[in-house]
């Protein structure tokens, strides 16, 4: 059975979908290994490295994908990459499956079974095939490290014979797994740092990685959870409180870090213009959501921008910038994914549609997209 890994099309994507690593693993499932041609140039991994691991290399993408049983990639499939699929060919990718219709649609038509790995269900078993956890970790790191060489100033306290300069302040808004990370890094580099998220869970995890947690604490707030861990709506009360907390708190950071995202909807602002108007001159926010319209007003997707003083920086996909080791992740998520696709014995595809991971993520099947609730 033949696997194709190929090279992204999409714009600034510097990652790639396999690694010599994992295609000495998919090797031992009985795969046959093909690569595109400078795949995986943009993550420092070069053809001869992929020969090296047992792959063999094609000229282009349509080479690659003849006779294809099991096709990988970063990002979506294009037109002429559908058009040269195996029909019934397995395709995972994360395919932004909410904006990208007419594209499952399309991948649909060639008979493919594809698989969006932004699907897969947050469950334990899934945990080490968990790509929106394995690449926003490291967006949480890039972030900071981001805002620090933009930053006019050093990060920690420092006590010299001339003075003491005084740490910086970050405030990182919303504590998921990008979140957490960029608390932790910030206080790595001294900062003192400040977070807060719509859930009471999460005051915990912040004060576990030295942060102070900001949020209005009454009656209202520690009851904001379900029993499932989502939060629930706030009254307009509370919003009105906690919108002027956040206000107070963010006119003395040097650095704020967004990261709120709802899947298939725009990003929600927490970070209105006046707020930023009340920023110090010289202060940076990094906002996560600025693919999907940001976290602030002002945010412009793939620029970064000065505005009343304060740099806004709206990288799209700050896993990207750091692509060795998010390809490096991301590879290894997709061999687990695919280890549960394939018979271990014959190396022959054996799909179990019981599976709640492969439900979870199965976007197009016999012909059609999958219809979710």
């Amino acid at each position: 059975m033949k696997l194709a890994v190929l090279k992204e099309t999409a714009k600034d994507e510097t990652r790639v979908a396999a690694t010599p690593e994992s295609i000495k693993k998919f090797k031992t499932l009985g795969l046959d290994v093909t690569v595109q041609t400078g795949a995986g140039n943009a993550a420092r991994i070069s053809d001869a490295d992929y020969i090296a691991a047992g792959a063999s290399i094609a000229p282009d993408a349509k080479a690659a994908l003849e006779g294809a049983d099991i096709v990988l990639k970063v990002r979506g499939v294009s037109a002429e990459e559908a058009a040269a699929l195996k029909k019934g060919a397995v395709v995972a990718a994360l395919l932004a499956p909410h904006t990208e219709k007419d594209s499952i649609a399309r991948l649909a038509a060639t008979g493919a079974v594809a698989f969006a790995m932004e699907f897969l269900p947050r469950i334990s078993r899934a945990q080490a095939m968990d790509v929106l956890s394995s690449q926003a970790n490291l967006a949480g790191y890039k972030a900071v490290i981001d805002a620090a060489a933009t930053f006019g100033r050093a990060m920690p306290m420092m006590m010299t014979a001339a003075g003491t300069i005084a740490p910086a302040r970050v405030l990182v808004m919303g504590v998921g797994v990008a979140g957490l990370q960029a608390i932790a890094t910030a206080k790595r580099l001294g900062a003192i740092v400040s977070a807060t998220d719509v859930r009471p869970a999460t005051k915990e995890q912040v004060e576990s990685l030295g942060g102070t947690f900001v949020a209005v604490m009454d009656e209202e707030f520690k009851n904001a959870q379900t029993a499932a861990g989502y939060a629930k709506p706030m009254s307009a009360e509370y919003q009105a409180k906690q919108a002027a907390l956040i206000a107070e708190t963010i006119k003395k950071q040097d650095i704020v870090i967004t990261t709120a995202l709802i899947p298939g909807r725009k990003a929600p602002v927490m970070v209105t213009e006046a707020m930023i108007q009340t920023m110090k001159p010289g202060s940076v926010i990094v906002d996560l959501a600025a693919e999907q319209g940001g976290n602030t007003p002002l945010t412009k997707a793939n620029e970064v921008i000065e505005v009343h003083g304060v740099t806004i920086m709206g990288y799209t996909n700050l896993p990207g910038r750091l692509a060795v080791d998010a390809s490096s992740l991301y590879a290894r998520n997709l061999f687990n994914f695919v280890s549960l696709l394939v018979d271990k014995k014959t190396g022959a595809l054996a799909i179990d549609w019981n599976d709640e991971i492969v439900k979870g993520a199965v976007v197009a099947k016999d012909g059609a997209p999958v219809e979710r609730s």
